[in-house]
């Protein structure tokens, strides 16, 4: 069997390679030209066995991997670098480093979306970076209207408000500026509103998705989000786990009793994040519980971190009706059942809803606190 380490780039590898029966090692580079790569890797004898860091260019490799019947492991970044003391870093050290982690059986293997919902993710980042550009057209002609004494408000994206910036008289360069954003917003928000109707219609395809949409305040953007870029929920353990998957635990530096906590990590997906942000502000106007769970985070915390705590909270919910498979009614149901199933204990401090409490519980059952 043949095992290679292989530190990928953009336009080169750098491999490392060993013989298990022979025992010879050998150390190469390969430059992304042509077909050398496929070249090589298709003459090896097989069993071969390929490491590599994850990386964001890396989907091409896996693709090929996949074509020649060779197996390949993706790492975690972060954890193959531990596994190095010297403070030298090159490509052919990396390369050895994997290598080694692959022989003794230490290597940090991640888990791996499957292309369709790579796919799915492609269309989710498409629309939002659209959403984004149209944000920043939008500014740009709020900006003109300002400047020239008309305040609407959000009445300004109206038939009307649209009707009286193109009306608006302007110097000839600033007029064509006007005209062109105005154009250029008109293209984007038809074609949001079909990747919009795109999104739809994929979360309404998918079981998941359906069931996440009958929570309060998560649409079909939110809902299809969360499944895609979560992929198999059993792979957390517990709602820790997620919320430090996701980003949205405070950094920490602590030590000799004293504890230092910093912002959020935001160590995984941004777009997951915002949604999770804008769907817990909607959420928390029609959701009794986590309407008093902000309110009482607004009072000890203040706005950011009240927000970020409802959208943790809002995710965990989310994440515990996937691994269930449950709809939002099941969900509550759940969490009355676990109220009523309690015994107070003789010194035990009476909690208030949402509060938390010093008695164990199942996970599974109890609605998650934050």
């Amino acid at each position: 069997m043949r095992i290679i380490g292989c530190d990928l780039h953009a336009r080169q590898q750098t491999l490392a390679i060993l013989d298990t029966t022979t025992g010879e090692a050998v150390n190469l580079t390969l430059m992304h030209e042509s077909d050398k790569v496929r070249e090589f890797y298709s003459q090896l004898p097989r069993p071969v066995l390929v490491g590599i860091e994850a990386t964001g260019s890396m989907h091409w490799f896996l693709n090929l991997m996949e074509e020649l019947g060779i197996e390949c492991r993706v790492g975690h970044p972060a954890q193959i670098r531990a596994a190095e003391p010297r403070k030298q870093k090159h490509d052919r050290r990396d390369a050895d480093l994997i290598l080694k982690l692959l022989a003794e059986n230490r290597f940090p293997a991640i888990w791996l979306p499957s292309k369709e919902l790579l796919d799915l993710r492609a269309l989710l980042l498409h629309r939002h970076q659209w959403v984004r550009m149209r944000v920043r057209m939008q500014n740009a002609l709020q900006a003109i209207a300002l400047a020239n004494g008309l305040r609407r408000g959000p009445a300004l994206w109206s038939y009307d408000g649209q009707a009286k910036i193109a009306f608006l008289p302007l110097m000839p360069h600033a007029a064509y500026r006007r005209s062109t954003l105005q154009a250029m917003y008109k293209n984007m928000q038809s074609e949001i509103e079909n990747l919009t109707r795109r999104v739809a219609e994929q979360a309404g395809n998918r079981c998941g998705a359906r069931l996440l949409m009958t929570h309060p305040g998560v649409g079909p953007v939110t809902a299809l989000a969360t499944e895609v870029f979560l992929g198999d929920p059993q792979r957390f353990t517990n709602r820790k786990a997620l919320a430090s998957y996701v980003g949205i635990i405070p950094r920490e530096y602590s030590s000799g009793g004293h504890q230092r906590l910093g912002g959020v990590t935001k160590q995984g997906s941004p777009l997951l994040r915002f949604l999770w942000g804008e769907a817990g502000a909607h959420a928390a106007r029609h959701d009794p519980e986590l309407k008093c769970f902000y309110r009482r985070k607004l009072v000890q915390k203040g706005l950011g971190k009240a927000r970020v705590a409802v959208a943790r909270k809002l995710g965990i919910r989310l994440w515990i009706m996937l691994r269930d498979e449950i709809d939002y009614q099941e969900f509550c149901r759940r969490g009355q059942m676990q109220q009523k199933t309690v015994r107070p204990v003789v010194g035990m401090p009476e909690t208030g809803n949402g509060a938390k409490s010093h008695r164990p519980s199942d996970e599974a059952t109890r609605l998650p606190e934050s």
